[in-house]
């Protein structure tokens, strides 16, 4: 039997690790196809097993999913439900930094390497009239690696994945102090499958039907999606690429 290979973008919090291969195990099992799971630790990881070529399926943050759609032969057929991608911009707890207005120019922020986030937080920071060019930025492996940063003073304020600070241990949070938390409710991770994938249906079809037995629900529970998954047309990705799109302009 063919492998095929799906990815899961790096930007999802630890515990959902074990989410993960629940759902690729079920998946595998109800489709009655051979999936390998790929879980790269960073973006660059990301895009060097991408660029390798050969991944049939990839679960992809907002950002990258506009790239992939328009340049890489990928189509966006699922999301979760009522799980869309807000970012919190967060301050040392015990900082002088307690409002966004107390983030100056020439401030470090700290974040992990989510372009998607970085384009929301750039945004709510138009408010407090902080552009890019007015911050230097602290690019690390992964969100704990950026809240450090943020708990030791290196950085004046972290930007977050909201699901990510969310999930924090509570001693970390306590270190913490949130500034700003995204209501944007139409942006998400989309489920892409290459143009090519012979077996669209079966792998849909098990996607979009995960929710409906106590299996399916533990590992959508696992994975914080508790509705399951909901199809994607095409003018529904175009929708949310417009929406993108307006970020970066």
């Amino acid at each position: 039997m063919t492998t095929h290979n799906m990815l899961i973008a790096p930007d999802f919090s630890p515990e959902r690790f074990a989410g993960w291969h629940m759902f690729n195990t079920l998946i595998q099992k109800r489709a009655n196809l051979n999936m390998h799971l790929n879980t790269p630790a960073s973006h660059a990881e990301q895009q060097q097993i991408i660029t390798a070529g050969n991944i049939q399926v990839i679960y992809a943050n907002p950002f990258d999913a506009v790239t992939l759609i328009h340049e890489q032969g990928y189509k966006a057929v699922a999301r979760p439900i009522g799980k869309s991608d807000e970012m919190v911009i967060a301050a040392g707890a015990n900082s002088d930094i307690n409002a966004l207005e107390d983030i100056k120019a020439g401030a470090t922020i700290a974040m992990a390497n989510n372009r998607d986030v970085k384009l929301i937080g750039l945004r709510l920071l138009e408010a407090v009239d902080i552009e890019e060019s007015d911050l230097s930025w602290d690019v690390t492996e992964t969100y704990q690696a950026a809240a450090r940063k943020v708990i030791k003073g290196d950085a004046q304020a972290a930007f977050f994945l909201a699901e990510v600070f969310h999930g924090f241990s509570r001693l970390t949070k306590a270190q913490l102090s949130v500034l700003i938390e995204s209501d944007l409710a139409d942006i998400s991770h989309v489920l892409l499958i290459k143009d090519d994938f012979p077996d669209t249906d079966i792998f849909m079809n098990a996607i979009l039907n995960l929710h409906n037995d106590p299996d399916g629900q533990e590992a959508l529970a696992e994975l914080g999606m508790p509705q399951g998954f909901e199809a994607m047309d095409e003018e529904d990705a175009e929708f949310m690429i417009d929406l993108m799109e307006t970020l970066l302009d």
